[in-house]
């Protein structure tokens, strides 16, 4: 068994698992942020439209 070999596998092996964990955190971070601004734009519509009698009720004829 090469050890100095197994030694440097297992070390990009961690490497290459930090960096994908630091990029998977970065992402969860963003998309946590674009939410946060989806829901204050959400909150940002008015409840009651300009006309609030408009559009309740609807005539059909037959």
């Amino acid at each position: 068994m090469d050890i100095p070999a197994l030694s440097m596998a297992l070390s990009q092996n961690k490497v290459l698992n930090d960096v994908g964990v630091a990029m998977l955190s970065k992402n969860l971070d963003s998309m946590q942020e674009s939410g946060d601004a989806l829901a204050a734009s959400i909150g940002a519509i008015p409840e009651t439209s300009v006309n609030p009698d408009i559009g309740g009720n609807i005539d059909i004829r037959v």
